[in-house]
């Protein structure tokens, strides 16, 4: 399973890192954190994005915006740009989130346990993300990206787990690193790292971690869509074998709240 290391990384494993920057956190108290799923989102962008090729769980949020060619109901206008294939690696996302509402579709659930919050030892944890729900704000574009690229009725999940937590840094109350773990999309597992960046939100009274990916485009579709470059039929990669593809990006923003602790039940007979 662990075929080889990728100097890129998944979305969710991020999410276990806020844990070793909580304020107060005591060594060796076992924290346990899980997901708002309503608060939390997850994303995806192509680059060159040609201003449409992107996607998000949280359409309803009001930073958010599809590209050109959108479905009927959506107000702003689209870029001036129309398809054009200008590179951007910098502003990734497109449209980030500036305030957390709970907004998002019920799409994400995960669990972290932190043995030691302050060390980062013993810690694990795993996110999901339903993959229907990631929309790209057009309905034809929506129902390809599900049927020909992800094939979510065959793939319904996409996982990530944690594995360890490297190069922390802080700055104030601010916490940024890099998490390695696994991802499980498509039907395959690689081994990925993820940038990570985690703060306290005091507007959603929660912990707010953003991750991201960046894989390079042909290497990512060979390793999860095995098979596809070389057949012209499986035109999920047209964009990789044209050349027009350079990188693919994933990435969450996840809002964490610690779980109420379990009381041992007491009786007897």
């Amino acid at each position: 399973m662990m075929r080889r290391r990728k100097n890129w990384g998944c979305a969710g494993t991020g999410v276990v890192l806020c844990l070793l920057a909580a304020p107060g956190a005591h060594a060796q108290a076992e924290r346990h954190w899980t997901v708002d799923s309503r608060s939390s989102m997850a994303w995806w962008q192509v680059d060159p994005h040609m201003n449409h090729l992107w996607a998000t769980t949280c359409p309803r949020e009001p930073s958010w915006s599809p590209g050109e060619g959108r479905s009927g109901g959506w107000t702003g206008a689209p870029s001036s740009d129309g398809y054009s294939g200008i590179s951007d690696t910098i502003n990734v996302p497109r449209y980030p989130r500036i305030t957390v509402r709970p907004l998002c579709m019920d799409a994400i659930q995960g669990r972290i346990v932190v043995q030691d919050p302050i060390g980062g030892r013993g810690a694990w944890g795993e996110v999901i993300v339903n993959a229907d729900s990631l929309f790209m704000g057009e309905e034809r574009r929506w129902k390809w990206a599900r049927d020909a690229g992800l094939q979510t009725r065959l793939y319904p999940e996409i996982r990530f787990q944690l594995d360890s937590f490297i190069n922390v840094s802080r700055q104030g109350d601010t916490l940024r690193g890099t998490a390695v773990g696994i991802l499980f999309l498509h039907g395959q597992n690689r081994p990925v790292t993820a940038t990570v960046k985690v703060f306290p939100d005091s507007a959603a009274g929660a912990t707010r971690v953003l991750t991201k990916v960046r894989a390079p485009a042909r290497e990512f579709i060979s390793d999860y869509w095995p098979g596809c470059l070389p057949q012209p039929s499986c035109l999920f990669a047209l964009g990789v074998r044209m050349n027009l593809w350079k990188h693919m990006f994933f990435g969450a923003d996840l809002v964490l709240r610690p779980e109420e602790p379990r009381v041992p039940a007491t009786g007897g007979l």
